[in-house]
């Protein structure tokens, strides 16, 4: 499989042009994922008049235009919702001993989370805040979660899918809970399953997420660009 990089520099419009096509609106050019899935929008890199016409449309009046790291600049007339500062991580080749981590180990006590887990994960997403997590978000790949004593305490799963490449996001836990490994331990095994259908693995994170960036380098992740995370409201 080719693993060329350049499909990360637009992996919201490659997920919704791929393998997430099945959750997308589209108007035009522009497209965006269903509500409760993502809140995620694409435009092309440079779009004119029209396009960010077609995305108004699309969105409606006065909503959230969610452009990642897009780095097209909206029109004058789309106030800012927010901006933020942060990296693209993507682990290089990784070696055969680490794709069959999850044969050997690494998942024990590590559990699938499906719909029927989908108020525990809101909850925990509410109490940790990793980033933009909805109702639907778990349909866009595989959530995997630990528990204590019955209750979920950490997860990790697949969101945005460009070819050739499976983001790791919603990595979280509990205050209580850390210092335990469990990030780790979770990343670890969805790069191993990733790695192992043949795909590379590659996440997002805050500049200020010193201790995230730092627990991803351990993990073998290094930057691949800084990039912006940007919303506006459309007119």
């Amino acid at each position: 499989m080719n693993h060329d990089d350049l499909a990360l520099d637009d992996p919201v419009g490659q997920s919704l042009r791929g393998r997430h096509a099945r959750f997308a609106r589209r108007l035009g050019r522009a497209a965006t994922f269903q509500p409760e899935v993502a809140t995620f929008s694409a435009v092309s890199a440079d779009p004119d008049a029209a396009e960010w016409a077609d995305l108004a449309g699309l969105l409606g009046p006065g909503e959230l235009a969610d452009l990642f790291s897009c780095p097209a600049t909206a029109p004058p007339d789309w106030g800012p919702a927010f901006r933020l500062d942060g990296r693209q991580m993507i682990r290089p080749g990784m070696a055969r001993s680490d794709r069959g981590h999850t044969e050997t180990g690494t998942d024990t006590g590590v559990v699938e989370l499906g719909a029927d887990s989908v108020p525990e994960m809101l909850d925990l997403v509410a109490r940790t805040r990793p980033g933009p997590f909805w109702p639907r978000t778990h349909e866009l790949g595989t959530y995997l979660g630990i528990r204590d004593n019955g209750t979920l305490v950490a997860m990790a799963g697949e969101r945005l899918r460009p070819p050739g490449w499976t983001e790791i996001s919603a990595v979280c836990t509990v205050p209580e809970a850390r210092g335990r490994g469990h990030a780790a331990r979770l990343v670890g095994t969805l790069a191993a399953r990733i790695a192992a259908r043949g795909e590379r693995p590659f996440l997002h994170v805050a500049e200020t997420n010193t201790g995230a960036i730092a627990l991803y380098e351990r993990l073998g992740f290094t930057t691949r660009k800084q990039v912006t995370f940007r919303g506006f409201r459309t007119p």
